[in-house]
């Protein structure tokens, strides 16, 4: 079966970025991150909110009515008081991952940099919005401090940098909520390069990679593509800059996908035939690849309740389900720091580690254009890649240096003692998803331990951060 145009315009707007810009226009209520249109196929959700017309304010929230010595524009949709979609303060989303423990000690990432290479609107216009001013007004909703953040212009050229498209938006948000003292720097991309082909954007990619990696101790991504989709010469290529930050000391985070066991589209795909694969750069050996589960945390405290794989229908599209990329690399062997897992077959197996991705369960963002304002749960895969940078910029400060490629730490954690302290092992649900018209593509079970679904599952950072910062041995 193969996806039409009409078919991926649709389903983009449930995705987060397979290569591409969010191209949604503002609506009422709550809708995810839109993606790129020819691009994304099943790949990920961030739920911010687009912005309705005048006069659809809601009833106040807490949120609200927090701010009222300094209201800000009208609000129009809020998840954190609805029943679905809903999501978790930042406060809230920290005590269920055990962040609130650290940050209360003063880990909160200061001294340490995230950064973040997004795609670039070239003018504003539908979906875009002015990125200062939305971070502004999540500082004052959620009591954050002031962001540190910096764009970079140096590929994107932008005339107005502080234009974003609601992933750029969304990730700095993420970042910001997990590590809130940490500085954030976006590294822009031309968007234009994602309609020239996988060759195009693999280039550009790249050369991202290699600025980033001189910019900060971690670097979160929430791009990719079917391993199919490029060369030998082109996968060498990003290989490359991944291996240059690796010797820099830089970590490197990036969203397994949101197309179950099948691999995603390529850039600049007019259609997409679903097959069984999983997304390349999450599949390189040197990166953190983070999948995605459906969390349970109560909605007073925060406290952790549990996790499941997320895989769920995509709502008034057509009969797809949205799902946890996950399974085995045809282009890498498993790395040495995969020996002795289980279910690992003949190439590298995806993901490492998970995080919330269910797009009524996310971490609360925002987004205004200036008269309206609204709160949605960020979700996809690509939620969880900045969530997890941030958690390593937390880990970061409490060693006091880079940790840089942590790959093999993580996987000592999983096989030894403080494995179920310092993760939430994730052993339900699956990844199997179904294109109707089309093929079911079977995927695979969470089961204790590593899977092909969920990795090793999400973290309880107050564990895991010591752990970590002890190169994976108990401190």
């Amino acid at each position: 079966m193969s996806v039409q145009p009409g078919s991926l315009r649709r389903l983009s707007r449930r995705r987060r970025l397979s290569w591409s810009p969010r191209r949604r226009p503002p609506s009422p209520g709550p809708a995810p991150r839109a993606a790129r249109p020819l691009v994304t196929a099943a790949v990920a959700v961030i739920a911010v909110l687009a912005l309705a017309g005048p006069g659809a304010a809601a009833a106040a929230t807490p949120a609200e009515a927090a701010t009222a010595a300094s209201p800000p524009p009208t609000l129009v949709s809020d998840c954190l008081a609805l029943s679905t979609p809903t999501c978790y303060t930042p406060q809230r989303f920290r005590v269920a991952y055990g962040i609130a423990p650290l940050v209360a000690r003063g880990i909160d990432g200061r001294g340490e940099t995230v950064v973040l290479p997004e795609f670039a609107p070239s003018a504003p216009g539908s979906g875009v919005t002015d990125i200062r001013p939305d971070l502004a007004l999540y500082d004052r909703l959620f009591g954050l401090p002031a962001v540190h953040l910096q764009i970079i212009t140096r590929f994107a050229g932008a005339a107005s940098p502080d234009l974003s498209f609601g992933e750029e938006m969304g990730d700095v948000e993420t970042v910001h909520a997990i590590a809130p003292q940490a500085a954030i720097k976006v590294v822009l991309i031309p968007d234009a390069v994602v309609g020239s082909g996988a060759a195009a954007t693999a280039g550009a990619y790249a050369k991202a990679l290699r600025l980033a990696a001189g910019q900060g101790s971690v670097i979160a991504s929430t791009a990719g593509a079917g391993e199919d989709c490029y060369t030998a010469a082109e996968v060498a290529m990003m290989h490359s800059a991944l291996r240059a930050a690796q010797r820099g000391h830089v970590t490197v985070v990036v969203s397994s996908g949101d197309s179950g066991a099948a691999a995603g589209p390529c850039p600049g795909a007019t259609s997409w035939t679903p097959a069984k694969g999983v997304d390349y750069p999450a599949s390189d050996p040197l990166v953190l690849s983070v999948g995605g589960t459906r969390l349970e945390a109560s909605h007073t405290t925060g406290a952790y309740l549990g996790e499941t794989v997320w895989n769920e229908p995509v709502p008034g599209g057509p009969t797809w389900a949205v799902a946890s990329t996950g399974g085995f690399s045809s282009l890498f062997p498993p790395p040495a720091y995969q020996a002795g897992i289980p279910a690992t077959g003949a190439g590298r197996g995806v993901p490492d580690v998970a995080a919330d991705a269910a797009p009524d369960t996310g971490l609360a963002i925002s987004a205004t254009n200036g008269q309206e304002y609204a709160i949605g749960p960020a979700a996809g895969t690509s939620a969880g890649s900045p969530f997890w940078a941030g958690v390593i910029a937390l880990a970061d400060q409490y060693a006091g240096r880079a940790l840089g490629f942590i790959n093999p730490a993580i996987y000592r954690i999983g096989h030894g003692p403080a494995y179920h302290g310092a993760f939430h092992d994730v052993t339900q649900g699956n990844n199997t998803v179904t294109f109707s018209p089309g093929p079911t593509i079977t995927g695979y079970p969470a089961s204790p331990g590593w899977d092909p679904a969920t990795g090793w599952g999400s973290p309880d950072a107050a564990v895991l951060v010591p752990l970590l910062a002890g190169d994976g041995r108990l401190p």
